[in-house]
Formats: structure tokens, sequence, C-alpha cells
């Protein structure tokens, strides 16, 4: 009997896990694999990076629309012929405000099995801020009372120019035939931009690559959602503290409160205009989107973020004093105290943005302060607060 061997093919995967501190869309997940003892590397986008312009070119004609309902976080329903058509299209309009995250609830997959069905259907209360993708035609009955109605048909991109679909009202979805469109009374706060519709029209045009139409469709999103959040930004920056304000002795200070109407204000000076050509009612989509989820959701982690900032800066702040020469000059009980205190603030450091050479110096001056401190009490010091 003849032994025959089997040789494997083997796959190398080099992935890099994405960190708190990246951007949403702009972290790329490498796939190596070998080839002929040559190494290919092809990029894997996240879930969130679908093919934009694929998903849009049904609606292609109002994307800037599109745009502010879910900035301002509507309600949105995608009814599309299949799962991975609807799951996509949610993704792309979700993915559309980065790097601004969607708070709101989506769903990029809904059926009527799923536990929130009646509570989507009734029409007893106004539908919440979320987006579903549907395919049941049941749905086109049962979710007439939504506000904004996306009907798509089957995604494709053609070389033909997309065909322009026009806005109409929701009187209109009454069967469950339908047309293609954008079925909503919603009206823009900002002028249609059309620059990049005559762009993509003109790429489809010259066949440019899909690849490339989405690239250029994302970057627009992209400068557009940077254009409308920089003012806030840079007025939420004007909230810290002064750092001289911060003192080793005293707790950190404060955020100043977030004030809408001096917001407002900033607006005329170092608003959007500065960085967007787009016209229309800026002041009108601020006040809309500062009632919004997306809105208390950046803003709950700017807060956050900023709060961190402070007590790193007091931490480092603490550490730059003698606290041995303080411990010196105050009582066994403060001194305990302080000892608590700061290794309390060791514990918290880990998770604070400061260098590790601070967290450093903390340890060295916990540890100077107990040495200095009488034998029994050392032992009580050690074991008390331990990290």
């Amino acid at each position: 009997m003849s032994s025959r061997k089997t040789r494997k093919s083997s796959c190398t995967f080099g992935v890099r896990i994405p960190t708190c501190h990246d951007k949403p869309g702009t972290t790329q997940v490498l796939q190596l694999t070998h080839q002929a003892d040559s190494q290919i590397s092809i990029a894997l986008p996240t879930v969130y990076e679908v093919d934009l312009f694929r998903c849009f070119s049904p609606v292609f004609f109002h994307i800037q629309m599109l745009w502010e309902l879910v900035l301002l976080g509507e309600p949105l329903v995608v009814m599309a012929p299949s799962p991975s058509e609807s799951s996509e299209t949610v993704l792309a309009l979700v993915s559309c405000i980065s790097p601004l995250k969607y708070y709101s609830d989506f769903r990029p997959y809904f059926t009527i099995h799923d536990s929130e069905f009646k509570d989507y259907t009734t029409r007893t209360q106004t539908p919440p801020s979320v987006i579903l993708g549907v395919t049941n035609p049941f749905f086109a009955k049962t979710l007439q009372h939504w506000p904004h109605i996306i009907r798509i048909g089957d995604i494709k991109v053609s070389g033909e120019v997309p065909k322009q679909v026009k806005i109409k009202k929701l009187k209109n979805l009454k069967t469950l035939d339908s047309k293609p469109g954008v079925y909503t009374s919603y009206k823009s706060y900002l002028n249609k931009d059309e620059d990049i519709i005559k762009q993509l029209q003109k790429g489809v045009q010259q066949k440019r690559p899909a690849e490339a139409q989405s690239i250029i469709l994302r970057r627009y999103f992209l400068e557009l959602t940077q254009s409308f959040i920089i003012p806030l930004e840079r007025y939420v920056a004007s909230l810290m503290p002064l750092q001289k304000s911060i003192s080793p002795w005293k707790s950190p200070p404060q955020l100043k409160p977030f004030s809408k109407e001096e917001f407002m204000k900033t607006l005329e000076k170092t608003g959007p205009q500065l960085t967007s050509r787009l016209k229309g009612d800026w002041i009108g989509l601020y006040r809309h989107f500062l009632k919004s989820y997306n809105f208390d959701g950046w803003f709950r982690t700017r807060r956050k973020e900023m709060t961190r900032k402070l007590e790193a800066l007091h931490l480092e702040a603490l550490c730059n004093e003698d606290l041995l020469f303080w411990s010196q000059k105050h009582t066994e009980v403060e001194t305990v105290d302080l000892v608590l205190k700061l290794k309390a603030k060791l514990i918290d450091g880990k998770n604070l943005p400061v260098k590790p050479e601070t967290i450093e110096k903390l340890k060295k001056h916990i540890d100077s302060i107990i040495l200095a401190q009488p034998e029994d009490l050392q032992g009580i010091l050690t074991k008390t607060g331990a990290v």
C-alpha cells in the first residue's frame, strides 16, 4: 500500500484591534495571506464601512437630506427587498455622520418577531429615535405613521447615471407595491449641494470604480460633519477651567455648564461658514441637534473626557508638590488621611490620561511618606488601601 502525504496550506492573519483613542471609521484591519511565497495585504473594513455609493444609489439625489435626518436622530425606516440590502443601507446611514457617533438605536434588520414590534408599530405614541431596516411588506402598512421612510429596490451599480427619485409625501405610501423613493414631509435646513451630485454623476459616466465613488462620498460626509461639529468642539473646549485654577490641595475644579444660548452666539463669528461653503439655516439645524440623542450622547462623552483630563492635571499638580515635607508639618491623623487619598488616586490614575512617570512619581511619594512614619504605623499604612 502506497502512502500519500498531504501538504496543508497555511494562512497568517495580522489583526489590529481598535483602541478607545481611535476615531470611528479611521482604523483598518489587515488580512495577510501568503500566496506563492509572497505576502498580500488586504484591507478588511469594519461593519460600518459599507459601500456607501452602492447603498445610497437608489436615493442618490437626497444624500444630504438623509445626512441631516441621521444627524438629528430622526425616526427613519428603510424598506428593502432583502435583509442584506436592508442591513447595508442602515449601516451606511449610521456611518454617514462619522466621526460623530450615532447614539440612538438602529436595527439593520427588524422583523415582526422583535420584542419592540408592538411599541414601534403603535400609533398612540410618537415613533422613537431609531433607524429600522425592514423587508416584510407588512411594514408598509404598519409603519405608515413614521415620519421618514426610504423605499429602495434592488441595490446595484450600473454604468448609468442614477435617476432622480423625488421626495414623496407619506400619504402616497398606501399600497404594498409603492415605488422606490423617500417619503417624508421634512424640509432640509441646508441648501442642496449640487457639486457633490455632479461629481459623482461624472464618475459614473467616466466609469470611475465604485470604491473611488464611495471614498469621494465618505470624504464629503466627513467634511460636512466636521464643519458642523468643530464649532461645538470649540465651544466645549472653552468650558474647561484654566490650568492655573487647579490646586493640588483642593478638589479638581468643575466644568462650566453648557449654555445653548451662549453657544448660539459663537456661531456668528466661528460657525460652520468658516469651513463649509454650504448655505442655509445652520442656526435652525443646531437648535434641532441640541435636542437630539446624538448631542446628548456626544456631550456626555466629551464631558467625561474633559473631567478625566482635569483629574489628570490635578494628579500631576499633586505629584509636583513636596508631599513628604507637607506630611512632616501636619498631624499623624492628617498624614494617614493623605496617604489613603494618594492610594485612591493611584488606583484611579491608571485609568487617567497621565504618563507612566507620573504614576511612578506618585508611588514614590506614598512610599517616602510611609517610611517616615513610626514603625507600627508603617505596617498599618502599607496594608490599608493596598494597591
